[in-house]
């Protein structure tokens, strides 16, 4: 059978499953629904979401309406705001990280649908939490689609000839961890920087303002406890002897990195893997996806394993997106029915299937599909892409537990690698740096 027939199948065998399911929880929900959804970068992502959708409106009479925004140049984002502003539009949408928080008063509540997902599955994704729930109340279902990790890509040749390290054996594709993963840790990172660098193949690390960038820093700081506010969003940036660990860190390793990390966006870092000219980046698997494509000698020498592990633990960059159902939609039953079917095991292995792994549910449940197990070459590649028990990794978001509003201008304007910029590039003692990130962060609440 072919990847297209066995996915086709899938998608009739979740129609067969659980379709009827949802009559009972979506009774009444005859006429259109239209959603505005996230257009995938991986093509075959969309029709995925087309062919679920399509089996769904069928067998509860309701006539599903797709539109798939990019976000280039901000193009979802700004649909967003322009139907929360005129509140009409879409009765679904699917919301970046941070603009839960910013639409919250004119998002329905779904904790029903919430409840029942987690009754089946488990908790959800404690940062798909944070992000979607606000005032005691989901806002949102977080998605599979779109949503991602971003561990370590490795090019295991170049880690084992210059730094000594088999990151295959410590991370093997397989349910454990093998001899010396303990050791991987961010102080074995930065000696195996530095030996990459001298060797001529430094790790692809932005350092800039963009979301990649903010991501693995973030990452990295929570390895160290360093949190820059409390829940309420009160500094805890003076006397912070973990933050002060955690900028120290950042601007070590910077010195074995590109010179121009300061100005690399979110392609890169993806750049400089598929050139064969680094070692490792924190990234999805879409780095490696078109090396696949356009440099397969370098894609049959990747392999994806966890973040390094800090004195507080180990922590995984997690990106997720947020189907939101806007208050004033006019079918919000059927939405209902909709994200809840969607979110169901077997949707959600055909969506992730179809992106070839790439999409992440928000259930851990969920972390066992086969795609990750078979995807390749080297098959086993991206075994270690979704969150394993034996990886002891807890997925974070920069600025957490800051109150969503405060984190959220936080990540935008990327204070966590600015504070490591103003030592490494300003020329500011760490002193100097901690201390205009405290007004940096008392201006923004004021604000």
């Amino acid at each position: 059978m072919s990847r297209r027939a066995a996915l086709g199948a899938g998608v009739a065998g979740v129609a067969a499953s659980t379709l009827p399911l949802f009559n009972v929880h979506a009774q009444g929900t005859a006429g259109t629904l239209r959603c505005a959804f996230w257009d995938h970068w991986v093509p075959t992502g969309n029709g995925a979401l087309r062919q679920l959708c399509g089996q769904w409106g069928e067998a509860n009479r309701v006539n599903v309406q797709l539109d798939f925004i990019n976000t280039t140049g901000n193009q979802l984002q700004l649909t967003a705001a322009a139907q929360a502003q005129s509140r009409s539009g879409h009765d679904i949408i699917s919301l970046s990280p941070w603009d839960v928080g910013g639409y919250a008063d004119r998002l329905e509540p779904v904790d029903d649908v919430m409840g029942r997902l987690a009754a089946k599955y488990g908790p959800a994704n404690p940062v798909a939490e944070y992000l979607s729930k606000h005032n005691g109340a989901w806002r949102g279902v977080p998605a599979t689609s779109g949503t991602q990790n971003k561990p370590a890509c490795v090019r295991f040749d170049l880690l084992q000839e210059h730094a000594g390290i088999d990151i295959r054996a410590m991370w093997p594709a397989e349910n454990r961890a093998g001899p010396g993963a303990e050791n991987w840790t961010w102080a074995t990172f930065l000696t195996a920087a530095e030996a990459c660098h001298k060797a001529g193949f430094p790790f692809g690390l932005p350092m800039g303002q963009f979301t990649d960038a903010v991501d693995w820093v973030g990452a990295m700081f929570a390895g160290f406890g360093a949190r820059v506010t409390d829940e309420r969003g009160n500094p805890t940036v003076r006397g912070n002897d973990k933050l002060r660990t955690a900028i120290d860190y950042g601007v070590r390793l910077s010195r074995f990195l590109p010179n121009d990390v300061w100005a690399w966006d979110d392609a890169s870092n993806n750049r400089a893997l598929i050139s064969g000219r680094s070692a490792l980046i924190f990234n999805p698997p879409s780095a490696w996806a078109v090396a696949k494509r356009d440099a397969p000698q370098v894609a049959e020498k990747c392999w994806t394993v966890p973040m390094p592990a800090g004195p507080e633990g180990r922590f995984i960059a997690y990106l997720p997106w947020t189907s939101g159902i806007w208050a004033f939609g006019r079918n919000k039953t059927a939405a209902k029915g909709l994200l809840e079917f969607l979110s169901e095991r077997n949707s959600a292995e055909v969506i992730t299937t179809t992106s070839n792994g790439y999409d992440i549910p928000p259930f851990a449940t969920m972390n066992d599909f086969p795609v990750w197990n078979t995807e390749g070459p080297p098959v086993g590649t991206v075994f270690n892409y979704p969150a394993k028990p034996h990886h002891n990794a807890r997925p974070s978001i920069a600025f957490a537990p800051a109150p969503a509003e405060l984190a959220a201008q936080m990540y935008i304007q990327a204070l966590n690698t600015k504070v490591i910029a103003r030592v490494a590039q300003g020329g500011d003692s760490i002193d100097a740096a901690m201390g205009w990130l405290d007004r940096e962060i008392t201006n923004m609440r004021r604000g």
